[in-house]
């Protein structure tokens, strides 16, 4: 299951960028 996250979350940098935005957005909240 962890094997399988992480090679989803590798292909898809920018989402992932876009996701650490977002949550980093929520913190400041």
């Amino acid at each position: 299951m962890r094997k399988a996250f992480k090679y989803r979350l590798y292909p898809n940098r920018a989402q992932t960028e876009a996701l650490s935005e977002i949550l980093e957005t929520h913190r400041r909240l």
